[in-house]
This record gives structure tokens, sequence and C-alpha cells, in this order.
């Protein structure tokens, strides 16, 4: 018999078959028997680590066998259950459980710390609450093509304490967006209970705050979160909109096995032993006679004859081939790079930001799937008004005002992605990037490294100082990205390249981060193209050409550096504008060094920290035989960005590069 003699949690089968009931048994019954395996591998060091769902396998598995398998789930790390149940195969997560290339990371990132496009599964990373966006973004996808399907994310109600938790909750419902946010309240965020974690007594009183329906149930009846959710499912189909779902449940082991247990008081797992939802189960059916015992020890020999058999196939798996090149270059998904050139000659005089605007508008034009989203946005046309009269040409679906909510707004345009759209959002300065970072960084910028899926999605950043903005509108941010790989950085100088950049970024179906330099959108202008084109990412621009100096620069620094050699036409110069940033166009710096055998680096950026240091230090390793004269950088203060014109005038490098590079000519 079961450890559970007699079912301690009220069923009720409703209408549900016998049949029904015995796929729900064996879906429940399997996340348990490999999870007892698991511990025996851990404890033999054939898996490094193991984030236990021993007592919440009703959740996972009543979420998941309610949905479709084309609806999408988003689990945490204690939901073996949503993976076995979507049927994915036991040899890959073994194989992803041992670091093996048949895993479904090839090795770059251990337990479930992955998604599957094949299942319609997202996995979590380790921040928790980003995911919770990103469903955002997946729900809403649905909602622009008119499917009537549901996506489900689960947090933790630790968790459920992160900002992220909040942004996404108030984007679905200022949105109407079809997403079950499932609450796995287990009362314990590691080893911090409730009462240390927050003071609302359920978290379903949390849906009165957003709006949205909230609905509490135990989490360890299966029966009951299998017909909830089928409940919510059928209603959202009728009227789209999202619900809390507090499922209540207990986690009967450590955070992770190494965490142990021994902060639970004396006697809390033995209460919530008798509560075990796969006893439970087992117990209920055995009573109902919808299995027998023999029944019952039939399918568990099957399940452990099938887990022995697929870790054999994954123990035969062999150890991954390290190789440096496989691992650079699979930073980035996958991109043509293919130059899409003006099909006419005409030309339009254009400012900075009227070139961004009409290459937007000719985007969202091309692509119907793309989707505009940012602060003000719509019928306002943004603080700079690059999208003004867009919600008259392509209407509010798709060109979104969005709460202030820099990290669910970048996670939603992961998500959007996700269902094969393109994204494009306006950080409405580039200073409030912060509030993103975590999504840009960590989800982003890792995906396709992490396990092959791409972030089609632009960020345009409107960046830069010199309008007496102050420390909080004014700063050069480019720094912070730069160092990150997956992303890439463009930064046009000019009206020309600021449409085909952005163009080009659009096109790209990784995660491009468009710099837009606030001081020169209304302040130059050029014969731009009327035409769809794209600059090419990833390559350099010589401005001018000479023997005596390189500069390497660009956006505002472009400017300065035409300005100094057009008031002293006996320098003689090669002005690189490097327009991208990251892929860094390392050829076209090498070989004007090598040239002139003199270089000073200029950005508006502050000094330590800054590309430039890079940059010189590339140089220094790539070219030291060809140097004539140390390499020099000029930079922004190591301060932030003044008010007061004067000390912002005093803050900008503008006067520094003049004596620096004087100096440097002399030397």
């Amino acid at each position: 018999m079961s450890t559970i003699e007699k079912a301690t949690i009220k069923f009720d089968k409703k209408s549900l078959s016998d049949k029904k009931l015995k796929e729900l048994y064996y879906s429940i019954k399997l996340p348990r028997l490999i999870e007892e395996k698991m511990l025996i591998l851990l404890r033999q060091g054939k898996i490094s680590k193991w984030f236990s769902g021993f007592g919440q396998e009703g959740i996972s598995v009543g979420c998941t066998a309610a949905l479709e398998n084309d609806e999408f789930i988003l689990p945490m790390h204690r939901n073996l259950g949503v993976f076995t149940t979507r049927e994915i195969p036991l040899h890959r997560l073994f194989a992803q459980f041992q670091g093996k290339e048949l895993g479904f990371t090839k090795g770059r990132d251990r337990s479930f710390h992955f998604g599957t496009m094949d299942y319609n599964v997202v996995g979590m990373i380790s921040h928790l609450g980003p995911q919770l966006a990103i469903a955002d973004g997946i729900a809403l996808a649905n909602l622009l093509d008119d499917v009537k399907n549901t996506t489900l994310v689960f947090t933790g109600d630790g968790g459920a304490s992160e900002g992220d938790f909040h942004e996404a909750l108030n984007v679905a419902s200022v949105w109407d967006l079809p997403v079950i946010f499932v609450v796995e309240n287990n009362q314990w965020g590691l080893s911090t209970p409730s009462n240390e974690q927050f003071r609302c007594a359920q978290f379903i009183d949390k849906g009165i705050g957003y709006g949205m329906e909230a609905v509490q149930i135990d989490g360890n009846n299966i029966l009951e979160v299998y017909n909830t959710v089928k409940k919510i499912k059928s209603s959202q189909s009728k009227k789209p909109r999202p619900f809390i779902l507090e499922c209540i449940t207990f986690r009967m082991r450590g955070h992770e096995e190494a965490s142990g247990t021994k902060y639970y008081p004396e006697g809390l797992q033995d209460q919530w032993s008798i509560k075990d939802p796969v006893d439970n189960f087992e117990a209920f059916l055995l009573e109902e006679g919808v299995i027998t015992e023999a029944e019952k020890l039939r399918i568990e020999s099957e399940i452990k004859k099938l887990i022995s058999d697929e870790l054999d196939i994954a123990y035969a798996e062999p150890e991954i081939n390290v190789s440096t090149e496989n691992e650079v270059g699979d930073i980035y998904a996958p991109s043509s790079n293919e130059i899409i050139h003006p099909t006419s000659g005409d030309t339009k005089e254009m400012r900075f930001i009227d070139a961004i605007s009409n290459g937007l508008h000719q985007a969202m034009t091309k692509h119907d799937e793309l989707v505009i989203m940012g602060q003000d946005i719509a019928e306002y046309g943004g603080v700079f008004k690059v999208t003004e009269g867009f919600v008259a040409d392509f209407g509010k679906a798709r060109v979104r005002n969005t709460p202030i909510c820099e990290s669910a707004i970048v996670g939603a345009a992961l998500g959007l992605s996700m269902k094969g759209k393109k994204a494009v959002m306006e950080m409405q300065f580039a200073d409030f990037v912060t509030c993103g970072f975590n999504q840009i960084v960590n989800n982003l910028a890792k995906l396709h490294y992490r396990w092959n899926e791409n972030a089609d999605v632009v960020i345009r950043m409107p960046t830069g100082a010199g309008v007496g903005a102050g420390p909080f509108h004014s700063q050069s941010n480019e720094a912070w990205f730069f160092h990150t790989p997956g992303l890439k950085i463009v930064y046009p100088s000019n009206p020309i390249e600021a449409k085909g950049l952005l163009l080009a970024a659009i096109e790209d179906p990784n995660p491009v981060m468009v710099f837009e330099h606030k001081a020169l959108y209304r302040s130059v202008s050029d014969n731009v193209p009327t035409d769809y084109y794209t600059t090419e990412i990833g390559k350099a621009r010589l401005v001018q050409e000479g023997t005596d100096v390189t500069i390497v620069t660009y956006g505002m620094g472009v400017h300065w550096a035409k300005n100094y050699l057009e008031s002293h036409p006996e320098v003689n110069a090669d002005l690189i504008d490097l327009r991208t940033l990251l892929p860094l166009d390392t050829q076209t710096i090498f070989e004007s060094v090598r040239k002139t055998g003199r270089v000073i680096i200029l950005h508006e950026d502050c000094l330590t920290g800054g590309i430039g240091g890079e940059i010189a230090a590339l140089i220094s390793e790539e070219c030291f035989e060809y140097l004539d004269a140390p390499v020099v950088r000029a930079a922004s203060l190591d301060t932030p960005v003044p008010f007061a014109i004067p000390l912002e005038n005093n803050f900008l490098p503008k006067e520094r590069f003049e004596d620096k590079l004087n100096k440097l000519l002399n030397f």
C-alpha cells in the first residue's frame, strides 16, 4: 500500500474518466520517482546540484496537464513535473543535469535553466522574477494574433517579493493579458519563513490591488489544481484577462540539497508529510478502485525501467568536446548580415530625429509582426516625438503605451520575440535602463548562448549630455553593455546612419541596443535616402583619411573631431566613426593605427571604465611595434553629469580632447 493508507486530501473527480485519472497518476508518479533517483545520483557525484520539488508535484503536473501542448508554460527550478508532463525525452533531461551535449544547453547552463520551443517551455534564470514578464509578451502575441491560448507562469512566494512580480502583474492587468500567475506558496524562501518575507495574509489579497481575479487552492490536491486551471482557461478564452492562482503547499526538502532543512521547526515536515500530493492521490485512486495494488506496482516498475533506460542513454553520451571556436562563435543567432540598398536615388533632407522616425515608420510598414512599446509613445508620440502620428497609421495594438516599468517591458519584448514577432522598445531616456538592466544582460544577451533561442528585440536609447539635463537624463552608459557578450550595440553619428543602423537592428534577429544622442536629434541634418535601407552592423566608417594620427570615436565625438580638423587643416588625420561598438570593428582600427603610428580615442562617457580603455588595450596588444607615441584617451570627467551649463561644458571632453591631440602630435 501507499505510505498513506487512506487519503487525507479530499479529491473530487468531477467528470474525469478513470483513464484520465490514471494518466494523471502516471504523470505525478513519474517526477517523484525521477527525483528519488536524482537524489541517489547527487550523493554519488553524478549530478552537481538538485532543487527538490518533493511535495509540490501536484502543482507542476496539475497545471501542465490542464494546458494544451501549444500553450506556453514558464516553470521554475522546482517544477520537474512540468518538463515530464510535457513528455520531454528523459534522456535529454538527464543529459542536461549532467552537463552533456545531449542536453538543452550544451553544458552551458544547469538544471532547469533552459527552454525548448519544441515543447513550448521557457525556463527560468536564477533571478526568479524575469520570466513573469516574458509570459506577458507571449500572451500579448496571442492577443494580437487572436489566438485563444492561455500562458501560465510560475513564481514562488519568496520570489513574489521582487519588483518583477509587481511589474509583470500590473502590465498583464492593464493590457488584459490571458496569463495565469501561479504562486507556489510553500511558505519558505530558502531558510526564511513567510512572516519575514511579506506581511499580506495571502497572495489572493493582491488581486484587489492589481484589479485581477485571484483564486486560492490546495496545491497538494492535483485534481483541484487541474480542474481550477481548466476553469480559468475556459474563462480566459471567452474574456482575456489575467489571474493569480495561489497554490498552498510545502517544500519537504531543502531549497537545494546542500542547504538542508535544519531551519524548519520540529514536527513541521511530519505535519506536511500527511498531505503528500503523490501518496494521497495514490491512496485515493486505490480507494476508488481506479487502480489496483497490482497496477500500482506495475506502473512503478515501468517508470523505474524507463528512468533506468533513459539514464543509460545519457550516461553513454560522451563528455563535451571543448572548442573555444564553437563557444565564441555561438554568442549570436545566425544573421544574414545582408545589406539592403536603397532602390532609388531619392533623398530628402532630414534631421537626425526625422531619420529615426522615418526608418521606424518604414519598418512598421514592412514588418506586420513588429510591435513598438514605450512610455508615452502612442498618441503623445514619445517625449522626443519620434513616434508622433504612428497610432493613426498602425493602431494602438502595435504602438503601445506602457506603464513605467522598464523591466517588464523588456521582458514582454522578449516574450513577443519567442512568438515570432519583432519588438522595439523605446527607453524614454538611456539613464532609465538601470530599471531593466537584469532583463537585458541576463535574459536577452545570454538566451541564444544558453539554449539556442534568439531575442529579436531592439532597445532605443536616447543618450548623452550637452542639453543641461543633469545627472539622470544625460549619462553615457554604453560601456555598461559593451562588457556583455550576446548584445549588439550601435551608435550612429549622423541622420543617414541613424536610419540605416536602426533598420539593420530591426532586421537582425539578435538583441540590439541603439544609442541615439539627444543633442543630435534636432541639431544635425543630411540628405537621407527615402527608401528602406540598412547600414552594416559591425563595420566602422573612415570619415576622412590622413597620415599623421588616427582619431577613434563615435556619436557626438565624431562632430567634436570634425570641428577640430576643420579648424586645423594642417592636421592630417584618419577619423574613424565606429558606428558599431559591439561587435567592434578592430580591423579598421588596426589598419589605420599601423599606418599613422599615433592614435587618440575620444568618447563622451567617463574616462574610467569607458570603451576607450578596451580599445587602447587592444591597440597596445596588436599594434605596439607600429606606435610612435603612447595611446591617448580623451573622455569626460569621472563624475556624474552636472546640470549647470558651465559645469557640464567642463565635464565634457571637447577641450581636453584638443589639448591631448596637440600634445600627441608633438610627442
